[in-house]
Parts: C-alpha cells; sequence; structure tokens
C-alpha cells in the first residue's frame, strides 16, 4: 500500500517528536484531529504507529540498515523503546499486581499529578508486600517503588550500547525513558533482545 503524502508527513512528525498526540500533530499539520483521524487509523493498522492513552504517538516502522556492529550498538534508544506501564503514587499494591500481570511486564514506573517520574516498582517489591498478613488493597505503591534519586534511567537519543551497559551493570530488568521528568518509553532487556535478534535476521536474509 502506498501511502499519501499527508501519511508520510505524520510518519516524520511521530518519528522526531514521539510521543505525540493526535492533537500535536494535527496543530502541526494545521488540520483538525478529525482530518487526520482515518490517517493515524490507517498506519496503526499497518503496525508503523502505536499509540498509547495519556502518553501518545510513537513510530515503529523504523529498522537499521544491515551493515557492521557499529551500527548495531549505535541504534537509538528511540527506534527500539516500547511503550511504557505508568501508575500514580497512590495506586494500591494490589492493582500494581493486577496491572503488572496483564500488561506482562517486570517493572511498572510510578508517576506523579503531573506525570513525572517519581519511582519505579518491580516484581520483587510487589512480592516482598505481598508477604506477610497485609490488606495489598491498603497500601500504596509509593511505600514501595525505589525513588527518583536513586533510579537509573535512559534519554531517547542514547545508543543501545548506552543503555545495554546501565541494565547490566546496575541489574535491572529495564530503564525508563525520560524527557522533561516525564516516562516517553520503557527499553529493556527484551527490548534489546528484539534488536539483536532483528539485526541478525537482516544480515541472514541478505
Amino acid at each position: 500500500m502506498e501511502l499519501n503524502q499527508r501519511q508520510k508527513e505524520i510518519i516524520d512528525l511521530v518519528k522526531n517528536n514521539q510521543p505525540i498526540t493526535s492533537q500535536e500533530i494535527a496543530d502541526n499539520l494545521e488540520l483538525s484531529r478529525a482530518a487526520i483521524r482515518n490517517d493515524l487509523s490507517v498506519l496503526s493498522l499497518l503496525d508503523i504507529l502505536d499509540a498509547k492513552p495519556r502518553v501518545g504517538y510513537f513510530y515503529k516502522g523504523e529498522r537499521p540498515e544491515p551493515g557492521s556492529l557499529d551500527s548495531l550498538f549505535n541504534i537509538k534508544v528511540k527506534e527500539i523503546m516500547s511503550l511504557p506501564v505508568n501508575l500514580v503514587e497512590d495506586t494500591s499494591i494490589y492493582d500494581a499486581i493486577v496491572t503488572m500481570f496483564l500488561e506482562d511486564t517486570g517493572t511498572v514506573f510510578v508517576i506523579d499529578e503531573y506525570d513525572e517520574l517519581v519511582g519505579v516498582i518491580s516484581r520483587k517489591d510487589l512480592l516482598k508486600m505481598a508477604m506477610g498478613n497485609r490488606d495489598l488493597n491498603e497500601i500504596p505503591v509509593s511505600l514501595a517503588m525505589t525513588r527518583v534519586p536513586k533510579l537509573i534511567t535512559a534519554i531517547k537519543d542514547e545508543t543501545l550500547l548506552m543503555a545495554a551497559r546501565k541494565i547490566v551493570d546496575n541489574k535491572v530488568d529495564s530503564l525508563p525513558v525520560v524527557e522533561d521528568e516525564k516516562v516517553i518509553g520503557r527499553i529493556s532487556k527484551t527490548s534489546i533482545s528484539n534488536a539483536l535478534v532483528d539485526y541478525a535476521t537482516e544480515i541472514g536474509s541478505d
């Protein structure tokens, strides 16, 4: 399927500004949200764009061209990061466990009322809180999370290698990708493994 000019412009906007909301895309194109709704639907169905409620659109279509190992390790975090799973501070431990199960993730990021990152909670943290006779509906995640001063984060323009080193050195499963104190994505061992597999597959098919 050949994309029209407006769809190509939308892709460029998302690639350069992700995550970006439909309203922000419309404003940049000087159009209404209704006018671009079909275009966004088409790009999502083609698996070129992905959307997360209250976060925005992400670009999924780009992958590096096969080449040297340098090209692999210079892949940018923004090219392979996945959507973050966020919870607000007063979410209960019980609801956090349910969210983690439904989203199939090992780490959830905790945000405040301004959508800024304040902490991270892992499966291990939740397991510790679940031990003993406690009412998990009454305990907020803020009591179990690792708070911001101790967090290791990534930025979208870091390389895959830089992010991988942080994950290995700090013995964590994933890192929040942060911009202006807000979580815009997640880079994980799985993200990095998928990038390696994609790269090897492209090399093998060359």
